[in-house]
Formats: C-alpha cells, structure tokens, sequence
C-alpha cells in the first residue's frame, strides 16, 4: 500500500458565554432547559421583527482574535444570509459573516507530546448564530428552537493538521485558551464547542491537495480522533482499490464507531450568500478595541514558559499549573506570600491541592482554601510547627470550615510534639512495649525503625516530629 500523507483541516464553532443571545434579550444558554422556553419572535424568525447586535459578543470576539494572533481586525466588518432549508432554521437562513469577515489570519501554536510544536493558521474568524437542534424520538424529528440565535464564533483553520492526534491536540489547545480568557465554557458535551473535521489523503511527498470529506456531528476530542482515523482508514482502502474520493458530508455515529454518508458536500455558491440587510456594518474603531484589549491577559504557553524562567520550575510542573488560568494565579498567589519556594508550593499543590480539586469538582478560584492559607500551612510545616501529615489533615479543615489554620491548629492542639524529653519519654514506653520488636530489631532487622517511629506517631496522634523521633528511637534501640 502506498504511504500517505494526512491533511486535516478543523472548522469550530464556538458557543460564547454571554447572558444574552446574539441578535435577542432571550438566555443563551439553555442546556437542561425544556425545549422551545428561550425562544422569541426574533430568533424564531417570525415576520416583521428586526436583530439587534449584542455588543458583548463583538467584544469576546475581539479578544480570541488578538490571542489568536490574528493578522487584522477588520475595522468594518458585514454580516450577511446564508441560506439554506434545514427543519431546525426557523428563517430559511442564518445570519452569518462571509466575505467581510471580522477577523483574518492569525495561528495557535500547538505543543505536541513529541516536545514538537505544530503551527496551526486560521484563514478566517467570523461572528453567527446557532441554528436550532433536531431531536430524535421514537422514530419522529422533534424540533427544539431553544439554541437558535445562541452567539457563535467559527474559526476555520488551514490544511494543516498531519494526524488524528494532532487535531486532538488542536482542540485541547483551543479549549484552554477559551476557557483562560473567560469567554467560553468550550464543553464538547454540551455543544458549547463544536467542531467539523475536514480530512484528505495524498501520497507522501506530494503538495498537492485532493477532494475532501467533512466529518460531522462529533462531540468530544476522543471521538474527533477516532472519527478521523476511521476515515483516514476508509480513504486509504478506496484510493488503493483504485477507486476516487468523493466530497462527501459525512456524520459520525458514537455509539457504533462509524461514519454515514449524510449528502454530498455543499459548496460556497449553493448557500447563495448576500448582505444581511436588516443589520448595519459592524464597527470596531481604535477606543472600542483599545478598551477591549486592556482585559487581555498573559497567554497559557507564555504563562507556561515564564513559570520554566522566572522560578527555575520543571517543564511538567509549569505544564501542570498553568492548564486552567485560576489554578496559574493561585499558584503565583501563594508564591507571593511565600517568596523563593516555587517549587515546595507547586509539589503542594499538585499533589494535594489538585486531588482536593478534582474531587469537589471545582477552579481553584473556588476554593475556601486560599492562597493565603495553603502558604500559611506551608510555614508551619518547613518551620516544624505541625507535621506533614497534620499539615495535609489542616488543608481538608480548612476547606471545610473556611477558618485560618492557626486557629485550627490552637483549637485542636495539632502543634508538633517535638520537645526531646516528651519525645524520648514516649519512645521508652513503646520499646518497653515492644520486646519482639526490640528482640528482632538488635538481631539485624533494622528496617523496623519505621514500625517503632509509627508507635510513637500514634501515640501522639501523628504530631511526633518525625526526624527528631527516628533519631531518639535509633539511639536508644542501639543501648
């Protein structure tokens, strides 16, 4: 079989968080919702009503534009119909952009695992609406207008993607920054990004770009990778039987793995587009975009790469926490109050900030536990004022309650035992205790140091200073 090099190119659409739909008052987001409740004459394209631009869409657009690194935001930019008759498109269009988009260019650097970087462009970001969602059940279609009129954002990139992995990466990439400039909740599963893959072959060596197929319908980063690779397979057996790649618009089944022919693909011409006449030019003059970009922040891989600089950390350990934008800042928080013991803070919080994260599904913006309070408990540990363990108990306590944790500390009497004789008391008592231990311990088994340092750990109630312990234990083991 003949090698073959894979082109991918990936059209996403993005779901804005905004309160508000694009061209209407009515809620956008309306994931649960009974169907057909956050609906209006507006986006439901009733006769007589007009659109009216929501100004907060134009603004996060803006921003992903210039963190995109877009060439130009275009100063004037139209919206235009895009016609075509679908059941779940109330108008018989979608008001869209086309020729005059609002931004051109632009490209996300994409780290791959290899430790390589893959340049991904983007020809074009334009501003549209949602059409609605078709339902199936019990073999009728039902129709839910509910996300007609939700603001979206399409992004289209170049040919430029070399694998199935490679778009996953893409679309990991893509989702950290959106949820990073806080303009999208980016969940596949809830369609707030969505994502068409545009996938062709040609043999390895050639530059050269053949027909195409579109994948639809795919709804989280796994399946976009399997539902690539699965047509990567299809079109590498056709073009070896000799038989040629048709245009086809393609839908990906979860459920069994496999695509299905749903038409034959559309092109530019057959959505008629023209300028939407019911809405004026779009413009972002020099103080709107002035405004726009002061909410702009410092950018995930930038952020990534200063935290390697500026504070000497591991590559996995900047990788780590900088893959949500509140878990960077609590880190550089904590850091504040702690100068100098970057990585003592970020071994704190990967190992036990992050457990306590995932297990109450929440940012690290919504933590009781504040920076403040992780840096106060690291104190007290490196100055041996509680034991480490007591400091990982505190951490839940505080949690919990939202109290200092010098107060817990003083309430609770958690402060390490580390006074020589109370130390050195208690190991006597567990040695007297412990004769077969002892016994087995003076014969060679030295390893049971641990068990006897245990002993007295529990009779402390884990407060023993655990060095100071094992030094009493070792010597008076030796007598």
């Amino acid at each position: 079989m003949t090698d073959f090099e894979i082109i991918v190119g990936l059209e996403t659409h993005i779901q804005l968080n905004t309160r508000s739909k694009i061209f209407c008052s009515c809620k956008a987001d309306s994931w649960g919702d009974p169907p057909n409740t956050n609906i209006c004459p507006v986006c439901t394209g009733l006769p007589g009503v007009l659109p009216v631009l929501n100004r907060t869409v134009v603004e996060k657009a803006v921003l992903l534009a210039v963190a995109m690194h877009a060439e130009s935001v275009q100063p004037i930019s139209y919206f235009a119909r895009k016609n075509y008759f679908y059941p779940d498109l109330p108008k018989g269009y979608q008001i869209s952009q086309y020729d005059e988009p609002l931004a051109r260019g632009g490209y996300l650097d994409v780290p791959m695992p290899d430790g390589a970087v893959r340049r991904v462009t983007i020809q074009k970001l334009h501003l549209e609406e949602d059409a609605g969602k078709t339902v199936r059940a019990k073999g009728r279609r039902l129709i839910d207008f509910n996300r007609c009129g939700v603001p979206l954002i399409e992004m289209v990139t170049g040919p430029d993607l070399r694998s199935a992995d490679e778009a996953a990466q893409y679309l990991i990439r893509l989702r950290q920054l959106l949820r990073w400039l806080e303009i999208s909740e980016a969940d596949m599963e809830k369609g707030h990004l969505r994502c068409d893959a545009n996938v062709s072959i040609r043999p390895m060596g050639l530059n050269y770009l053949n027909p195409k197929t579109e994948i639809k319908n795919v709804n989280s980063i796994d399946a976009v990778r399997q539902a690539i690779q699965t047509e990567v397979e299809r079109q590498k057996r056709e073009v070896s039987a000799g038989r040629p790649i048709e245009a086809w618009t393609l839908e990906w089944d979860e459920d069994l793995g496999a695509l299905h022919k749903m038409r034959s693909k559309e092109t530019e011409a057959d959505y008629r587009y023209f300028r939407e006449p019911d809405l004026l030019p779009l413009l972002v003059d020099s103080g709107m975009r002035k405004r726009i970009l002061g909410a702009m922040v410092e950018l995930p891989l930038e952020r990534r790469a200063r935290f390697v600089m500026q504070y000497e950390l591991p590559e996995y350990d900047a990788e780590i926490l900088t893959e949500e934008r509140s878990l960077s800042e609590y880190f550089e928080a904590t850091l504040t109050a702690r100068p100098g013991e970057a990585k003592t803070i970020s071994n704190w919080m990967m190992n036990d900030v992050m457990r306590m994260l995932r297990e109450r599904s929440v940012t690290a913006s919504r933590l009781r536990l504040r920076p403040e309070h992780l840096a106060a408990i690291i104190g007290m540990v490196e100055g041996k004022l509680i034991t480490t363990n007591t400091g990982k108990e505190l951490l839940e306590k505080v949690e919990e309650s939202g109290r200092a944790p010098a107060d817990i500390v003083a309430a609770e009497g958690l402060s390490q035992v580390s006074d020589d004789s109370r130390l050195r008391s208690l190991a006597e008592e567990v040695v007297a205790e412990s004769p077969d231990q002892l016994k087995a311990y003076r014969n060679g088994k030295t390893s049971l140091i641990g068990w006897f340092v245990g002993q007295v750990m529990r009779k402390t109630g884990g407060k023993a200073e655990p060095q100071r312990t094992r030094a009493i234990l070792e010597d008076l083991l030796s007598e």
